[in-house]
């Protein structure tokens, strides 16, 4: 039996090959291998940083992978992204630079990386520097006429600076701004710190923790100094068929001052204007009036206050009653007969438009241009001269028009059983 065997186990080797070959090629025609490029590229991870180091050069946040696998390893990989990963390990390194491959990992089996761009990245660490600063505050711009500031006070006072050791060198201060331009109430607000080089310009490749403060800074009005509000003082009334829709002032609080505290605590809590005149008024008007103080008493600033009047004309309706309608488009050697040869038309505008309306302003026809001989039910049209006055509605709505040659007879409607 070995004998035998010793003499056919080439023939043995053959059969198996052929039948693994014949295996393989059955698979491989179910489940054909596909060469595809990833559908999403990859987010690069960053592993085994020291702690102690800071990568300063720019490295891609993401990569592209072209993979070959068969149809149902790729079905598997479609269907959960997460197993692909693209991985940058830092363990072990120091600082300088350094040039690495990039690892990719994929949970699924069987895979072929066929290609990684990029397949390497130069990578610069530094060593990891802070330091503490005092945080300046610059304040721009001045508090409203007659107030004052007090002391600023910041929470907290200094910040941490973190970075690589080069960037760390080049900063100068910590800062915050602050504008007081026309402020009349105390600041408390939480301000963004800015980190600077000797040259005044944000430095962004370091961190800074706090990264805002808390800005508290009272503000105060000086003595004989007081904010009031201005009152508008108006004599007449507009004309008949307007109304006063708004009155307007700028500014509408003014700050007055006097030598004498007592004098200017003692006004009322508004100052008046001089009288705007609204006599017959029928437009918006715009006027600067002044106002009215005590002796002693001055404004601070511009003297008089911008005044605007908004006066619109009230707007009313009108029923006109028994208008005449006209017939348009007759042909020639026809007659026609209107089943109402008035109607009634409701207007609306300015009321003292609609005063001013009279007949000879409004025209209602019905239009017979282009219709056939015979009966039609028309809705008029009505024509109105005077601009701003529109139609609300027509009574009747409809009319019924015959016309026809003369001498024809109007076929009389069939009666209803």
């Amino acid at each position: 039996m070995l004998r035998w065997i010793s003499k056919n186990y080439r023939t043995f080797l053959w059969a198996f090959a052929l039948a693994v070959a014949v295996w393989v090629a059955a698979v491989t025609s179910a489940d054909p291998d596909e060469t595809r490029l990833f559908p999403d590229n990859v987010p690069l991870e960053v592993v085994g940083q020291d702690p102690g180091l800071v990568i300063t050069s720019e490295i891609p946040k993401e990569v592209e992978l072209t993979l070959r696998a068969p149809r149902s390893t790729w079905d598997v990989i479609e269907a959960d992204p997460q197993s692909v990963r693209a991985i940058l390990d830092l363990s072990g390194l120091g600082s300088g630079g350094h040039t690495l491959n990039l690892q990719i990992q994929v949970n699924a089996r069987p895979v072929q990386i066929v290609s990684v761009a990029p397949s390497s990245v130069i990578v610069t660490l530094e060593l990891l520097s802070t330091r503490t600063l005092d945080v300046d505050l610059s304040l721009t711009g001045e508090p409203a006429i007659g107030y004052q500031i007090g002391d600023v006070n910041l929470e907290p006072v200094q910040v941490v600076v973190a970075g690589a050791e080069s960037e760390v060198r080049k900063v100068a201060r910590a800062r915050v701004s602050l504008a007081l331009n026309g402020v009349r109430e105390s600041v408390d607000q939480v301000i963004h710190i800015e980190i600077l080089d000797e040259n005044s310009q944000p430095i962004k490749s370091v961190s800074v923790s706090p990264d805002s403060i808390h800005v508290t800074l009272p503000v105060s009005q000086r003595g004989g100094y007081r904010d009031m509000a201005v009152k508008v003082i108006v004599n007449g009334r507009v004309a008949s068929g307007y109304r006063l829709t708004d009155i307007s002032v700028f500014p509408p609080v003014i700050t007055v001052f006097s030598t004498d505290p007592e004098l200017v605590g003692k006004l009322p809590g508004v100052v008046e204007t001089q009288p705007l005149d609204l006599q017959s008024a029928k437009d918006d008007i715009t006027t600067r009036l002044a106002l009215n103080l005590p002796d002693g008493i001055s404004v601070v600033g511009e003297q008089t206050v911008t005044i605007q009047a908004g006066i619109s004309p009230i707007e009313s309706s009108l029923t006109l009653a028994g208008e005449r309608v006209e017939i348009v488009g007759l042909p020639s050697g026809m007659t026609a007969e209107v089943s109402s040869a008035t109607v009634d038309v409701i207007v609306s505008g300015p009321l003292p438009l609609l005063d001013t309306l009279t007949r000879q302003d409004i025209r209602v026809t019905v239009d017979l241009t282009g219709l056939e001989p015979g009966t039609h039910q028309l809705t008029p049209g009505v024509e109105i001269l005077i601009s701003n006055v529109v139609v609300e509605s027509i009574l009747p709505s409809t009319i019924e028009v015959t016309f026809n040659t003369p001498g024809t007879l109007t076929p009389a409607p069939t009666p209803t059983p």
